[in-house]
């Protein structure tokens, strides 16, 4: 299935990604496209051969620039990995169970508007929380609000910085996120 991976950042997940899936039956990575012309993850992508786009936010909200652009590619599946923009109720209508996200941390804990990045992995130690992880799930028109497909869970100790958390979640995401594509794309593709 061809897929795009939607980035902000510096793309260590999208890079992670691609490699998984280079030479795949089941899914062809075909774009990354990201809203900053400085995301680290483009020059990762060009190293890997992938293309690339950048489109900036206004230009990301117009039908008219973003639809035609991902049917250019042959867009069938798109993966938010690190990508901040909230996605826009005709991208949902475009590709209906087509879009899912990473987040790093426990939906529906410290999840919403402002939480990406650091910013969760402090509101997870402000919290006192004993464990975080990742949770894949759907993109809806809710901010981190769609059904989750899957989490993986971390231990959180009393000594850990929000650095401590954010690597020790991150190890999850770099473990289990090309398989969890993996397997939602193919059971798309079984129908």
């Amino acid at each position: 299935m061809k897929t795009a991976i939607f980035v902000s950042g510096s793309g260590t997940n999208c890079e992670n990604l691609i490699r998984h899936f280079q030479g795949s039956d089941v899914v062809e990575v075909v774009l990354v496209l990201s809203n900053r012309g400085d995301a680290g993850a483009l020059a990762r992508a060009e190293r890997l051969g992938v293309p690339t786009e950048v489109v900036n936010k206004s230009r990301f909200n117009d039908p008219e620039v973003l639809l035609p652009l991902l049917k250019q590619y042959g867009v069938e599946f798109i993966v938010l990995a690190g990508f901040l923009l909230m996605v826009p109720p005709f991208l949902l209508q475009a590709f209906p169970r087509g879009i899912i996200n990473l987040h790093p941390a426990l939906l529906p804990r410290h999840g919403g508007k402002g939480m990406w990045g650091m910013h969760v992995h402090r509101a997870v130690k402000a919290a006192g929380d004993t464990e975080s992880g990742m949770t894949v799930h759907w993109v809806s028109e809710v901010c981190d609000g769609g059904e989750i497909i899957a989490q993986f869970r971390c231990p959180v100790y009393p000594t850990d910085t929000p650095e401590d958390i954010s690597a020790r979640e991150h190890v999850l995401e770099m473990e289990h996120f090309p398989d969890v594509v993996e397997q939602v794309i193919t059971l798309r593709i079984k129908g």
